[in-house]
């Protein structure tokens, strides 16, 4: 069973780190329809940015991506997502350091779950990174939007410090990696 959007979407939610690191790479990969930044798994309604920042309210950054699962599936949008972040330190992503900053899968049935604890062990047996995964699988509940200036962060921010030392970086790794899952550019052949 995967959870449909429209008729030919399903819907991801996951965090690591800052969601303007995660939505500026999933933005780019062949098969995502739609990623919105926002916050999931706290405990208050409609949190803003300087609640879920204070650490109180328990919500983590995240992005919501919707995509096409005859296109894209769940796992590879899994595996993008464990090679742009480090899922082995607790609550923190670089110098991005506190709760909301928590490596997540919000999963939205048991077949991503699935999936996802499948991927987990798979990056274990590999012994990619020198400490364990930490990386939470937990059911979703809800998703909030962040505010407006968080949407197209990066698109829209480009050469701010932030975006050039921390987001640039992940986006050149992504590229490299994933060269066949980049998106082109529109007006161009082979584009979608």
């Amino acid at each position: 069973m995967t959870i449909m959007n429209d008729h030919n979407t399903e819907l991801a939610t996951l965090g690591g780190g800052c969601f303007w690191c995660l939505e500026a790479v999933f933005d780019q990969v062949v098969g995502v329809k739609n990623v919105v930044s926002g916050y999931a798994g706290g405990i208050s309604k409609h949190p803003s940015y300087q609640e879920v920042c204070s650490g109180n309210t328990g919500h983590a950054e995240v992005v919501q991506i919707t995509f096409d699962p005859l296109t894209l599936s769940y796992r590879d949008l899994l595996e993008i997502f464990f090679s742009i972040h480090d899922p082995t330190t607790l609550n923190r992503q670089g110098n991005d350091i506190g709760t909301q900053y928590r490596s997540v899968i919000f999963f939205h049935n048991e077949e991503q779950r699935s999936i996802a604890d499948r991927v987990i062990r798979e990056i274990e047996a590999k012994n990619i990174w020198p400490n364990p995964v930490v990386t939470e699988v937990v059911e979703y509940t809800d998703f909030y939007p962040a505010e407006e200036y968080h949407q197209e962060y990066y698109q829209h921010n480009q050469y701010q410090p932030y975006c050039q030392v921390v987001i640039a970086p992940k986006l050149a790794k992504f590229r490299k990696q994933y060269l066949n899952m980049i998106k082109q550019p529109a007006g161009k052949p082979g584009s979608r």
